[in-house]
């Protein structure tokens, strides 16, 4: 146990134990606080064997990487009030529990900044004798080489925590240990020490260094202020309209009349609907009659052309597909212009390059995300002629081979096509000409769109479907007045079709789905309003919304899991993730060497009747039949709580801290390997050995971790010590082979461990365990005996046994439905599993109210001098545009409310509908992909803000075409003004910024102007 001796007594930080001992002064008690390695990686050091810390009573200490104080607390009581802390955090959220830590510790001086940015807070520090760093940042090692040059005195000491995975999750973590070590060494800094952190902490290493910088005669030592502090420029803006909440007269009252078809007009023809009014609307008072159709808001039903008989005639019918044409032109210049710059392996190519490359090689993969985008990648790669032998590991440079520059065109391509479906969707819409163009200028030069779309990524192919989705949306809607026509039945039928392909990229998908959903709610519930519709014409809707919107979307996702596991039907490095039966149709598998029940000649049974039957002394892993359920699993690392006794999971991946062997009880003939074969039987009572440890599978009366009702399971014991508490009473289920069965065969029987002494079942559901865990699956004991829990359900899946022949089990076969599905609850289980480390702050998350006014954004690569850098961010003035539309709309729709109340009439009926029409679709869209993150536990980023950026680029649009472009308020050449104003400032900001979707070359400091906020972290 490691305690530090506390500085206000009485007082924990985190909850941690106090020990109060006799013998302090006059007769008083010594109260210790106790220094939990799974909570500080200091404490991991030093019981991990850091010979050294440097951290002793009045030592004056820069602690990097400080979060929410837990470390800082205990390094606080080390160094005494003689001492001082300074801990550097860049959270806000960690920094204001920082700072009410250090209300009580008085030598703790919290600094909430930046740590790459030491010239920052240089004026409240003076020199110190040890760094500790635990930023867990790609650069870590600069960032504490910059803060030693500038605070640490000459003979000080650096302790650096090193995390492998936040600097390179490809590579080893030995050799991002070295790595890193030798990037200290190149700055004369004198490696003492390096321990890793296990097993408190996977995957991390400790570094103790000497500091002699050993400065010439000639050469002046180095200061702080030789580091560039970057001016951050401040920016204003200000909304340039206000709305008209003034008095108006009853001639003023209205302050658009009835339009005609005419440039930025959303008008309609009448189609015998002149009576809506019967005064022309000149008394306020008059009350509007009952709309004749449902249509009154989008594009107007277009008036048939006769014929071409000439090309000049065909050109002026098609001219409105010529600004499509040119917008499309243009964005294969944007998505195209030296895509193939960096020749390195950027940001999530690592991993997504890499489920390409298991498609060609029809390995079976796990990931988060449904098939349909990575299966597109393996497409690119096969039509560009790779052969899936590459590992896309990040950082790295493409080898010739591999035909990078290819794959990136291909799935640039969606990135093309977004901008003409912004375009038509506009006009669908109703927007105006102007407006249209604004779209589709927005889509074309937005920085955020073009950089993500540029590279070997699911976000080109997610915002495609996207777009494609409201653009069928808003077709179908304009094809309602002739419901059940060809062209009606073809939208609707290509909306649900396209949320079928959104919702098959990634599961973000359901929130365009559910915004087709209200549109549907709402529409329906109007037509069950319509009494003169008859109830045959209301059960045809219903069917046909059935069929197209729900049928048609499930057909397609199925669609695209049916082919992925078509594909991939050999062995891969996610095969654990699915049931067993799954794994034993793919080839390549070890299932075929499960033994035999008995030892006859093969000839003398069918295949389909040789049972692969368990007995005592074979080797097995068990399998957990609930959906998205792992390997029972055991590690020697013990629960932080409880009974300290050996921990024992589900694990999703295989490994030999799987294997389990079947034992008699300990008042039971020791098993004996000569002896006659015993087969396990539903009733038997049997131990369970940990195969790598020895220890038995035991429950007892400690409260589970996590699940508070059930009891906790752990390995207790040896070979040779044990209890009653480590037997486990078979209980057969049933097996999907056999109508009655008693003895144990793998991969078909459906098996329950009841414990003798406690009568709970052996149980794992979903329940994840915190870091201490690794957050695998937590494994409990029920109390509750319920024979339709499938989480209570086992099966044996792999089954070693020397004294039986290999078994033929290639004839079993797993349903697809129940693979999909299993398939799917893993899928969400893993994605619910990506929660942030509360202990540290990841520097390329960011959280949901950071995206609508650009307050972060994210380094996708490496941001070293001879590097290319790309930095994905928003277009500003698009950005914040979009947000502040949104805002706007609130304001206008009320005020129209309130108006509208009091029975003015500032638009016709068609006009108040399209209003209605567009700010829905915009308004919701946005809330509906931009809400949801707000509750979401797991850790987000910056380009989840993509495709709710879109709506807010249809609310700007739509805003400024409703005051402005539509407005009959100005004329037309104001409206030429205002257009042209805009689209300079749209393509002005984007040239500004274009280097961050081409590429940044060279030292960063070098590109002046880029940092409009202070909080985005472009220069170093």
């Amino acid at each position: 146990m490691l305690v530090t001796k506390n500085l206000v007594p009485g007082e924990s930080v985190y909850g941690e134990k106090r020990i109060s001992i006799e013998g302090g002064v006059e007769g008083t008690k010594t109260e210790y606080r106790v220094w939990n390695p799974f909570r500080s990686k200091l404490a991991a050091g030093v019981l991990g064997g850091l010979d050294e810390i440097y951290i002793k009573p009045g030592a004056k200490v820069l602690y990097l990487g400080a979060a929410s104080g837990t470390s800082v607390s205990h390094v606080a009581d080390i160094v005494g009030p003689e001492g001082i802390v300074y801990a550097v955090e860049f959270s806000p959220r960690s920094g204001r529990d920082l700072i009410n830590m250090a209300k009580k510790r008085t030598n703790v001086i919290p600094i909430v900044e930046d740590a790459r940015l030491p010239n920052k807070y240089r004026m409240l520090l003076s020199s110190v004798d040890v760094i500790f760093a635990d930023v867990a940042q790609p650069d870590q090692a600069r960032i504490v080489i910059h803060n030693a040059h500038s605070f640490l005195k000459d003979g000080g000491h650096v302790l650096i925590s090193i995390k492998a995975s936040c600097i390179d999750s490809t590579m080893p973590p030995e050799t991002i240990f070295a790595s890193e070590v030798q990037k200290l060494k190149e700055d004369r800094f004198k490696p003492l020490e390096q321990v890793t952190l296990e097993p408190y902490e996977r995957d991390h290493a400790m570094v103790s260094v000497a500091i002699d910088f050993g400065h010439d005669s000639d050469t002046p030592p180095r200061s702080s202020s030789e580091f560039e502090e970057v001016p951050y420029p401040s920016r204003n803006w200000s909304a340039s309209e206000e709305l008209p909440l003034h008095y108006m007269g009853e001639e003023k009252a209205r302050r658009r009349t009835g339009r005609t078809a005419q440039e930025g007009s959303v008008g309609y023809d009448n189609h015998g609907e002149s009576d809506r009014y019967d005064d022309d609307g000149k008394d306020v008072y008059n009350k509007i009659r009952a709309v004749q159709s449902r249509v009154g808001s989008g594009r107007p039903p277009p008036t048939p052309a006769p014929p071409a008989t000439t090309i000049r005639e065909f050109l002026v019918q098609n001219l409105e597909h010529v600004p499509p044409i040119v917008y499309t032109l243009l964005s294969c210049w944007t998505r195209f212009h030296k895509i193939g710059k960096s020749n390195v392996v950027v940001w999530d190519e690592a991993h997504f390059g890499k489920f390409g490359s298991h498609y060609l090689k029809r390995e079976f993969y796990f990931d988060v995300h449904p098939p349909l985008g990575k299966m597109l990648v393996g497409l690119a790669g096969l039509l560009s002629g790779y052969d899936g032998s590459y590992e896309f590991k990040s950082g790295e440079v493409y080898p010739d081979h591999v035909p990078y520059v290819a794959m990136r065109v291909m799935l640039a391509t969606f990135g093309v096509g977004m901008v003409p479906l912004g375009w038509y969707t506009a006009v669908e819409l109703g927007m105006s000409q102007w407006a249209s163009h604004l779209v589709a200028l927005m889509v074309l030069l937005d920085v955020g769109w073009l950089c993500i779309s540029r590279f070997i990524l699911l976000d080109s192919m997610l915002l495609f479907f996207t777009f494609l989705t409201v653009f069928c949306l808003t077709k179908f809607h304009n094809q309602q007045y002739q419901s059940f026509s060809i062209d009606w039945w073809l939208w609707l039928f290509m909306t649900g079709f396209s949320i079928g392909l959104v919702t098959s990229v990634k599961m973000v998908g359901l929130f365009v789905t559910a915004l087709v959903g209200i549109y549907t709610i709402e529409d329906l519930w109007e037509k069950f309003g319509d009494l003169k519709m008859s109830v045959k014409d209301q059960a045809r809707h219903w069917v046909a919304r059935v069929v197209c919107l729900i049928i048609v979307p499930i057909l397609v996702f199925m669609a695209s899991f049916k082919i992925h596991f078509l594909v991939l039907n050999h062995s891969g490095p996610g095969d654990a993730q699915m049931s067993s039966l799954f794994q034993a149709n793919l080839e390549g598998n070890d299932f075929s060497r499960n033994p035999l029940g008995a030892c006859l000649p093969v000839n003398m049974f069918h295949s389909s009747d040789s049972p692969a039957e368990v007995a005592y002394g074979s080797k097995i892993t068990l399998k957990n039949m609930g959906w998205g359920g792992g390997l029972l699993h055991s590690h020697v690392q013990t629960y932080p709580v409880g009974s300290n006794q050996q921990q024992v999971t589900c694990y999703h991946y295989k490994d030999e801290n799987n294997n389990w062997v079947v034992l008699p009880r300990w008042d039971e003939p020791e098993y004996n390997p000569n002896d006659e074969l015993k087969y396990l039987k539903h009733g038997d009572v049997i131990r369970l050995q940990h195969t790598p440890t020895s220890r038995n599978l035991h429950s007892h009366t400690v409260i589970a971790p996590v699940s508070k009702l059930n009891y906790e399971v752990s390995c207790y014991g040896n070979s040779t010590v044990g209890d009653p508490y480590d037997y486990w009473q078979v209980e057969v289920v049933d097996d999907i082979k056999r109508a009655k069965v008693d003895r144990i065969h793998s991969l078909t029987t459906r098996l329950r461990f009841r414990h003798q002494q406690l009568g709970c079942y052996l149980r794992a559901a979903n329940a994840i365990l915190p870091q201490w865990g690794f957050k695998q699956v937590e494994v409990s004991c029920d109390k509750e005996n319920n024979p339709k829990d499938v989480h209570t359900y086992w099966n044996v899946e792999s089954h070693w046994n020397d004294r039986l022949p290999p078994a033929d089990v290639k004839f079993y076969r797993s349903p697809f439905l129940r693979d999909f599905w299993h398939l799917n609850v893993a899928m969400m289980t893993s994605n619910n599993a990506l929660i942030p480390d509360p202990d540290k702050e990841d520097i390329l998350a960011s959280k949901p109210y950071d995206w609508p006014f650009l307050h972060l954004g994210l380094r996708m690569c490496g941001w070293g001098d001879t590097q290319i850098k790309y930095y994905l961010l928003g277009t500003p003035i698009i950005a914040w545009g979009g947000s502040l539309s949104l805002i706007a709309s609130l304001i206008a729709l009320g005020v129209y409310v309130l108006r509208r109340q009091r029975k003015y009439i500032d638009m016709e009926p068609r006009e108040w509908d399209h209003f209605l029409y567009v700010g829905k679709i915009a308004f919701f869209g946005w809330a509906l992909h931009y809400l949801p993150f707000l509750v979401m536990g797991r850790v987000t980023y910056v380009h989840h803000y993509l495709p709710t950026l879109y709506f807010s680029v249809l609310m700007l649009a739509h805003m400024l075409d409703h005051f402005i472009f539509s407005s009959r308020r100005y004329t037309t050449q104001t409206k030429w003004i205002v257009f042209g104003v805009l689209a300079t400032m749209i393509i002005g900001t984007f040239w500004w910024f274009k280097g961050m979707a081409f590429g940044i070359e060279g030292p960063i400091n070098e590109h002046k102007g880029l940092l409009w906020r202070k909080s985005w972290n472009i220069y170093d």
